[in-house]
């Protein structure tokens, strides 16, 4: 249902982090990504959206100043203990271009997504600087561990949240509580899609894959063709009964032996996206577009508390006004 709150959601790739807000209630006034095919499918899902294919460090944000929330998906690399982790050294910390959109903005709250690396010791100066920053805006900032499982997501994806609050929202403000359910397993999650072609042993396969996934892995342009990640993820995937060296284009035959691989869609229903949503681009394109998604649902959970803060502010002021 929408809010009436407008949010400018940047480095926003496929839209995980966008569905998720839009699931919150949120309206967005505009959606800034770099990757072209990221644009093509953001437009391809919802064509109203005023989407800029643009370079952070180049975006001008002075149109959207009095939004309500900005949120955005920073590029993960200069934390992640898959890379260097050279943090502020690295040329693709966006942090300083985001904090200079948020002080010509000026949104009630803020909300980023990044790699458990963020919360490494050794960057322990840097979160100290972001919170810094921020505060010299009027914002206090907290950050929280979230595992995407807790949250309906069938996989084992955590992520770090970092949520920035106005000092006269800051105090309405809660965490989202954990799901009091199990996420469904893989084989739960996509029993259908592995049955779309009539393949004879789906329902013995989706029996045997009784786990949640590992973390899928969208990999960068550098790297080759789709797979579901490094040696150890594939293992992992293998004890589900998933070949994850590559992407299939369809769902197994009718008489298939063997190994099913992923294709697009269900590694897509595996971040938590719904089948509607839609993904520009060939095979290779499409999945690293999923699998360097933040997953909906997750988005969704904390969106609302932001919504739900941001609403009794403002029930609170036209209280006091009348």
């Amino acid at each position: 249902m929408p809010s009436g709150l407008s949010s400018l959601e940047v480095c926003a790739g496929a839209g995980g982090q966008a569905r998720g807000l839009e699931l919150a209630g949120f309206d967005h006034a505009g959606v800034v990504e770099l990757d072209s095919d990221c644009c093509k499918t953001l437009a391809l899902n919802r064509p109203g959206w005023r989407v800029h294919n643009a370079d952070l460090n180049e975006f001008d944000g002075a149109d959207y100043q009095g939004i309500d929330l900005f949120a955005g998906g920073l590029p993960c690399p200069p934390f992640s203990v898959a890379g260097k982790q050279l943090g502020a050294d690295d040329e693709r910390n966006l942090f300083p271009a985001a904090i200079r959109i948020i002080s010509q903005t000026r949104p009630k709250a803020v909300m980023i997504e990044n790699v458990r690396g963020f919360l490494d010791a050794v960057f322990e100066d840097y979160r100290g600087f972001i919170k810094g920053e921020l505060a010299k805006l009027g914002y206090e900032t907290h950050w929280r561990l979230l595992n995407a499982s807790d949250y309906g997501v069938p996989q084992l994806r955590p992520r770090v949240v970092i949520v920035a609050l106005r000092h006269e929202i800051k105090d309405a403000f809660d965490w989202p509580a954990p799901s009091p359910h199990d996420a469904p397993t893989v084989g739960q999650a996509l029993y259908d899609l592995m049955a779309e072609r009539g393949w004879i042993g789906a329902r013995r396969w989706s029996l045997l894959a009784d786990d949640i996934a590992p973390t899928l892995v969208g990999g960068s342009k550098k790297h080759g063709g789709p797979d579901l990640g490094p040696t150890r993820a594939r293992k992992a995937w293998a004890t589900l009964g998933v070949d994850g060296r590559s992407i299939a284009e369809e769902a197994p035959d009718w008489d298939f032996v063997g190994m099913p691989r992923l294709t697009v869609r269900m590694a897509a229903r595996i971040q938590g996206f719904d089948d509607r949503w839609l993904f520009h681009g060939r095979k290779t394109a499409a999945y690293r577009q999923v699998g360097n998604a933040f997953p909906p649902p997750v988005a969704c959970a904390v969106a609302k508390k932001i919504a739900a803060a941001i609403q009794r502010r403002m029930v609170f002021v036209s209280q006091t006004v009348a």
